[in-house]
């Protein structure tokens, strides 16, 4: 059998390894294309599509866009407060 044209976001979300409300969030980010479809507006991202994202994620990380590691003699966790949702720092 062909492989699809199309993946729904829940196969999109296995593909990548993630859950399905954050599969979502990138559609919403416009960080992955994806199209509605039908009477109740299913999303649906193209196989192509998904495989350029994951390209362009990967020539990102090459680039050094990714945040660094933290140094080997930094404490683990100083810096949890500021950078997570409801912790101190965020505003």
């Amino acid at each position: 059998m062909p492989t699809p044209r199309f993946l729904t976001l829940d196969d999109v979300a296995e593909i990548l390894n993630v859950s399905w409300s954050q599969a979502y969030a990138l559609v919403r980010r416009k960080e992955l294309i994806a199209i509605q479809i039908g009477g109740r507006g299913q999303w649906r991202v193209e196989n192509e599509e998904l495989e350029r994202f994951i390209a362009r994620k990967y020539a990102e990380a090459r680039a050094g866009s990714v945040p660094p590691e933290p140094a080997a003699d930094e404490p683990a966790g100083q810096d949890d407060a500021a950078s997570t949702p409801g912790g101190r720092g965020r505003g």
